[in-house]
């Protein structure tokens, strides 16, 4: 989660709610000393002590374990043809990928589009409420929080896997997560170490970029008050506002036009 908030956009959306804050900065603090102690250290050795085709091919496995959840929340939110897609991705890297741990698909055009049960909510209308940090797991919204413990339950895989086959696929998504902290551990830890109030600005991140995903490139639906409702969209700001419109644009500004 944290090295996703690192490359949030910056789309103008800063406002947030916030009304749990002291408990979110107590929770940020021990997500921070966890980070340093455990995650980081961990991560660093999982990193440097395996190939990075063998760290990719159990991040591809991770991924493709969370495919049947995500075709489900893409029917959820009437989006047949994401459905349809995420659905041949998880066939061929199932089949043709040798259980997921290679990316046919992508190459073959269907590449992954993420969702989860947090977009269902925000398709079908729900506010995303206010901010949370959650223990280990980082920035949250109260919407995405709830949406987390959904994704759990309505993955059909949860249901189907047990014995060794569910601690192999729980293996395999806290390995992708530690080579997700050591691929980006220069944002991760520039925003966690390298800032006077990594709180803020991890808040700031998360929900920017959280809102960009959701509008899936929409214009954002808000207005500029201070904006002239008769302005030309196309007007030179630098023009002057009192020249003759219909003068020749060619013509010198400097000539005498009583001169022979």
């Amino acid at each position: 989660m944290a090295a996703l908030t690192a490359c949030a956009p910056h789309d103008g959306t800063t406002e947030f709610n916030d009304p749990y804050e002291p408990t979110n900065r107590a929770i940020h603090d021990f997500n921070k000393r966890v980070d340093e102690a455990v995650l980081k250290p961990l991560s660093q050795g999982y990193g440097t002590g395996l190939p990075a085709p063998l760290r990719e091919g159990v991040g591809n496995f991770a991924s493709n374990l969370s495919l049947p959840g995500k075709v489900l929340n893409n029917l959820l939110q009437f989006r047949i043809g994401d459905a349809m897609e995420n659905g041949t991705r998880f066939f061929v890297n199932t089949t043709l990928g040798v259980g997921g741990l290679f990316d046919p698909a992508t190459p073959m055009g269907a590449p992954e589009i993420d969702t989860d049960f947090g977009e269902t909510l925000h398709v079908w209308g729900f506010e995303e409420g206010a901010y949370l940090e959650l223990p280990l797991l980082g920035p949250s919204t109260e919407r995405d929080a709830f949406g987390m413990a959904v994704d759990i339950v309505i993955n059909p895989l949860e249901s189907v896997l047990d014995g060794d086959e569910a601690r192999i696929a729980r293996g395999a998504r806290l390995f992708s997560r530690f080579n997700d902290r050591f691929t980006y551990a220069g944002l991760v830890d520039d925003l966690l170490y390298g800032s006077a109030d990594s709180y803020a600005i991890a808040r700031l991140s998360y929900l920017q970029k959280r809102r960009h995903d959701l509008r899936r490139g929409a214009v954002p639906d808000y207005d500029d008050p201070y904006a002239s409702p008769y302005e030309d969209p196309y007007e030179d700001p630098y023009a002057d506002p009192y020249a003759d419109p219909y003068a020749d644009p060619y013509t010198d500004p400097y000539e005498d036009p009583y001169e022979q």
